[in-house]
């Protein structure tokens, strides 16, 4: 149960004072032998703490994701590769869902309302795991998206299919490597916030991602902001933070 619960079920009768201050006595955080989480963060951002699992251990995330769930309703791991989710998978609540393509796990209740209207866009089919890691995100945190993929530069006539929801998005995630161009091209069209993310797709001079970086950050379309080269998740966690913002 996160705070709200917590305190609903207090004035209802259902928690008695005692057990209401054993569990505030963690806030505002948490300490781990490895780890101290940020249980106020759903208080403060109304997003609890989400886990990056790259690097960590299978021990550490199990202990991470377990003691968050006590915490909070919804857990979130980001660039959890699938060998280490198969390590971890019985040694944690097994109401999740591990999003293959994604690199991301949900543990626990996942809203099933979804507002608003975000645009996800890639310049090409290589772009697609930084892309569904961004519609994952937003999904999970309660936007509603939609995706349309490979209609980058190299054939710029494939964007038609994308104009009539570029005029309807509230937001709009582009997402490319090579020479990084189609944010500043949707960034010419759109009227609304456009999100690019630079991706490590590309030959010898795309430097892993930072050419279409300094492209995407040089562009001369106004309303278009860089997350930084593969950051799916972060792109997805801004749009949904503009697309919540009544």
């Amino acid at each position: 149960m996160n705070l709200i619960e917590i305190l609903k079920n207090y004035k209802k009768g259902k928690i008695t004072t005692k057990q209401i201050l054993s569990y505030l006595q963690d806030y505002p955080y948490k300490k781990l032998l490895h780890t101290t989480l940020d249980i106020h963060r759903e208080i403060r951002r109304k997003v609890p703490e989400i886990i990056y699992c790259l690097h960590k251990t299978e021990t550490q995330l199990i202990d991470i994701i377990n003691n968050l769930k006590k915490f909070h309703n919804l857990v979130i791991g980001t660039k959890l590769e699938k060998e280490k989710y198969l390590k971890i998978k019985h040694k944690i609540p097994p109401q999740h869902i591990y999003f293959e393509d994604a690199k991301i796990i949900a543990v626990g209740k996942i809203p099933k309302v979804k507002k608003g209207n975000i645009l996800i866009l890639t310049a090409g089919t290589t772009d697609i795991p930084v892309a569904e890691e961004a519609k994952v995100i937003c999904e999970l945190l309660g936007s509603k998206v939609y995706c349309i993929y490979d209609i980058g530069v190299a054939g710029l006539h494939r964007l038609n299919e994308a104009l009539s929801y570029i005029k309807k998005a509230k937001v709009i995630i582009v997402i490319a490597g090579m020479d990084g161009v189609l944010p500043s091209v949707v960034g010419g069209l759109a009227k609304v916030p456009v999100i690019a993310v630079p991706t490590s797709t590309g030959y010898g001079a795309n430097f892993n991602g930072l050419a279409p970086l300094l492209t995407m950050l040089n562009s001369c379309a106004a309303g278009v902001a860089v997350v930084n080269i593969d950051n799916g998740f972060g792109a997805g966690y801004i749009a949904h933070l503009i697309n919540s913002n009544k």
